[in-house]
């Protein structure tokens, strides 16, 4: 079942005079329980893909249905209603707030929608181990190292179950170890809870953890790569010799 189907999405800004195509007619699915990857060179359309299927920012024309619901049909507080109960976000900035202890900022979205204390106390403990931060529950974000601060902005991400996880560079700002913990912990999840991720990476380690890569080309599809049964490391050459191909994959857009 396709959790997202995208068709024909076009995205251009300015005006008759200066107009720039971003998004030239992509069509992108994303199946339920899929680890998906969109890579793709400096101002290839990568992070614009990923803000508008993500609802954050607008299509020019297109359709996006996630659970078969049309997105660009929803008003303003539909789409903030929609994304309350059933998208995730991971952003390479951690977006923690200070005042708040690890498991507060984990409870939030529960908080939001207003989940029985009892059920939040469970899902809470059950992500918080999934992600190895059960034990820094009671510490404040400026007290935790970087990798701790990113697996706390994941288990917010996954603690109402969404339908879908969006990931903009969520490995960007970590030291290959902590991005290393941080994309095991995301491939666990992918697997033990058929939870369904789309990230945006500059980084073939990275991609190399998804099932799926769909490389991104002045604004279309040019290619995609099934990882199949084959192993990570064979997985990573060949997103090597692709990005190799495009002329190397820098981190933007």
């Amino acid at each position: 079942m396709n959790i997202l189907e995208a068709s024909k999405l076009c995205k251009t800004y300015g005006n008759k005079l200066n107009r720039q195509e971003v998004l030239k007619s992509i069509d992108v699915s994303v199946t339920e329980g899929e680890f998906v990857s969109i890579m793709g060179a400096s101002g290839s359309g990568k992070t614009t893909l990923l803000n508008v299927l993500s609802s954050i920012d607008k299509v020019s024309s297109g359709s996006i249905k996630i659970e078969g619901n049309e997105m660009t049909s929803l008003k303003e507080k539909q789409l903030a209603e929609f994304r309350k109960n059933h998208l995730g976000f991971i952003f390479q900035e951690y977006n923690l707030l200070d005042t708040l202890t690890v498991k507060e900022n984990i409870l939030l979205p529960l908080s939001i929608t207003r989940t029985p204390k009892k059920a939040a106390e469970h899902k809470f403990a059950e992500v918080a181990q999934e992600l190895g931060i059960y034990d820094i529950k009671d510490k404040y974000p400026n007290e935790i190292s970087g990798g701790q601060k990113q697996r706390t902005s994941a288990a917010r991400a996954f603690i109402h179950d969404p339908s879908i996880i969006f990931a903009d560079e969520p490995t960007g700002a970590l030291d290959s170890k902590s991005a290393s913990d941080l994309l095991n912990k995301l491939s666990d999840l992918n697997q033990k809870r058929s939870a369904t991720i789309l990230m945006v990476t500059h980084d073939p380690v990275a991609a190399s953890y998804c099932s799926r890569v769909i490389f991104i080309k002045d604004g279309q599809v040019y290619t995609q790569l099934n990882k199949g049964g084959g192993s990570r490391q064979a997985f990573f050459k060949d997103i090597m010799k692709t990005q190799g191909v495009l002329g190397g994959v820098q981190n933007e857009h």
